[in-house]
């Protein structure tokens, strides 16, 4: 008897092969059928509307969260800018005290070139004695050799030593006339140096009552460190007060996130009331315009088990491969890929019912099996294009199979174990785009092991 049931529930789905409901109608009045259609139609709508204001509160949410992340982030740089004009503070500091031990430094040379200036005019001083005595001495010695000619031949000797003597005080005027010329140029130069660093008591004017370069520039560095110090301290009160003004934002984008979660909470309460109608309503035996759906959902996921029936009886894979849990992702794949050990199977058997199923029905978007953890193993061929490397938003819309879709719906519907389930959703298309779709669906057994499910998204 099981095998003739499945059987039946694996022969081809064409488009030509409409899904036929129960028919229950004789079991229901007829006003009873009129009202559960209108309920069903109310509820119907009742879901469209709360799945597009749960889908509103999520973005709302997530950019939210978005926000609350990057006033996180500003914070802490505005920290770290603080800390940086504290280091500035310290430095400007620093350097204010630098700039006053070198004046004092610049203080204790113009005293030590004065003490050198004083020396060196000593030295000149001395020089001028000696000339002086250099003079002296050629005169006593011009004497000395006239007075040595009138001795005659008795003062030749006296001669000669006189005239050595007057030879030797030419060379002495000689030498000290240069070492007071040289002391005099040297005079000059370290005279204008210090007059060049010299301070009055005013501390920065020279004799000539302007300051001097050196003190000049001195005093433009610190004046200007006193001006980035009082710039670095008033950054630091403003930023002290945008540090608090971000901590409030900051809070209340906390709020806000945690009202909207809560809100989220809600309006997911909202929507599994109106599927749970939605459900009610479909198992009552009513024809409403989700039962071809359901039924097509439920009759593909009987084909796709007795396929991979078939296949371990087969010997195509064994139970261990086919209930693989192994997600081993792909190398550079973005959104991330993974690969499982029955991925070859899934390729070669749900193409078979799942790109029929496509044409079953108007208005059908995709029909995918998925394992219990959501993992699209292989996806209608339209969504099945090799990833473009670097192109994550293109790849994200057409690029959907080995993928983990791990959402509230595909969760849902992939670990569902009742008939049927009906959710209602809005999906991402890529680009700001979003559409509001139903999804129908149904279990996908393995000799009694729950595999997965089979999903059929459909628009409103």
């Amino acid at each position: 008897m099981w095998a003739l049931r499945k059987k039946d529930q694996a022969r081809e789905l064409t488009p030509a092969e409409p899904v036929q409901a129960e028919d229950a109608g004789a079991a229901v009045s007829a006003d009873a059928m009129k009202l559960a259609r209108a309920l069903q139609q109310q509820t119907s709508g009742l879901g469209r509307e709360a799945a597009e204001v749960r889908g509103v509160i999520d973005d709302t949410l997530q950019l939210s969260q978005r926000h609350s992340t990057a006033v996180a982030e500003l914070a802490r740089q505005i920290a770290a800018i603080q800390s940086a004009q504290d280091t500035i503070g310290g430095e400007t500091g620093e350097s204010l005290k630098a700039a006053s031990r070198a004046r004092q430094a610049v203080g204790e040379v113009a005293r030590e070139v004065q003490a050198i200036v004083d020396s060196l005019r000593e030295v000149a001083q001395a020089a001028e004695q000696i000339t002086q005595i250099a003079l002296q001495t050629r005169l006593v010695a011009f004497n000395a050799s006239v007075e040595a000619k009138r001795a005659g031949e008795s003062g030749r000797g006296f001669s000669v030593v006189a005239d050595a003597v007057k030879d030797l005080a030419g060379k002495v005027e000689e030498s000290s006339k240069d070492i007071k010329t040289t002391v005099g140029r040297l005079d000059t130069r370290i005279e204008n140096l210090a007059r060049e660093i010299r301070a009055d008591e005013g501390g920065a004017a020279g004799e000539n009552g302007k300051a001097s370069s050196f003190h000049q520039a001195l005093a433009e560095v610190e004046s200007g460190v006193q001006r980035i110090a009082r710039a670095a301290t008033e950054s630091h009160r403003m930023g002290a007060g945008i540090d608090t003004q971000m901590q409030a934002i900051e809070q209340g984008m906390q709020r806000s996130s945690q009202t909207l979660g809560q809100a989220q909470t809600r309006s997911e309460s909202f929507l599994r009331v109106s599927e749970h109608l939605m459900e009610l309503i479909a198992n009552c035996g009513v024809q409403t315009a989700d039962t071809p759906y359901i039924q097509l959902a439920q009759h593909a996921a009987a084909r796709i088990s007795a396929l991979l029936e078939e296949a371990l009886a087969k010997g195509q894979i064994k139970p261990a491969a086919l209930f693989d849990e192994n997600y081993r992702g792909l190398q550079g794949s973005d959104p991330a890929q993974h690969a499982t050990a029955f991925n070859e199977l899934t390729d070669r058997l749900f193409p078979q019912v799942q790109e029929p199923a496509l044409k079953a029905l108007p208005k059908i978007v995709f029909c995918i099996a998925a394992d219990r953890n959501g993992y699209i193993s292989t996806h209608n061929q339209k969504y099945c294009h090799p990833q473009r490397p670097g192109e994550a938003l293109w790849n994200a819309a057409n690029s959907r199979w080995r993928r983990i879709f791990s959402d509230r719906t595909g969760l849902a519907s992939a670990r569902n174990t009742k008939p049927f389930l009906l959710q209602t959703y809005r999906r991402d298309m890529g680009g700001g785009r979003f559409v509001l779709l139903k999804e129908a669906a149904a279990p996908i057994t393995v000799q009694g092991r729950h595999w997965g499910g089979l999903r059929l998204a459909y628009e409103f």
